[in-house]
């Protein structure tokens, strides 16, 4: 468990499962930056009872608040190098953004990262037009690189990819 001044970032418990599935296929949700593509509850709770959404490739966490909400989610996965892992997040209700609850989260799991792992590199990446999510990625020190054309395909459209980095020295710095 991984505890901040406003959310705690932990892994999903059974107890927490129904609550999640509602939450992460709740459509309307999820705006103009996430696929509508969703997976049955059952589908879901295979998963679960398999892993716990913990496997080499991905971990996925839930975003807490203060009163032991789920507010959202947030994630690392393999990316394309062994060194590097990408990092995903989305809140569940946007009524919560500009609160700090996925900079936080994400502040929380960078440190993690790069405390426990041997990872050089982390990775974001987000349409252009999604300003919460650069926000997030400049907060958290991350530096925008370029941008992937046309490499998302969100609600049936393809969309530019603007990818964002921290590297290990670059992270240690501003620990100083």
């Amino acid at each position: 468990m991984l505890k901040g001044r406003i959310c705690t970032v932990r892994h999903l418990v059974s107890t927490d499962l129904n609550t999640f599935i509602a939450l992460v296929n709740d459509l309307p949700s999820r705006g103009d930056h996430f696929s509508l593509h969703f997976k049955s509850p059952e589908t879901l709770r295979k998963e679960f009872m398999q892993n716990s959404f913990v496997t080499d490739d991905s971990e996925l966490f839930v975003i807490e608040d203060s009163l032991h909400h789920i507010v959202g989610v947030i994630t690392h996965f393999k990316s394309r190098t062994p060194v590097t892992r990408e990092i995903g997040y989305r809140l569940f209700d946007a009524k919560l953004s500009g609160r700090g609850y996925v900079s936080e989260a994400c502040g929380l799991l960078v440190d993690y990262l790069f405390n426990v792992h041997q990872y050089h590199r982390l990775e974001l990446l987000s349409t252009p037009d999604n300003v919460a999510s650069i926000r997030v990625a400049q907060k958290c020190g991350f530096t925008a690189e370029g941008m992937m054309r046309q490499s998302f395909f969100i609600n049936g459209q393809y969309q530019d990819v603007q990818i964002f980095s921290l590297l290990r020295p670059e992270w240690e710095a501003r620990r100083l």
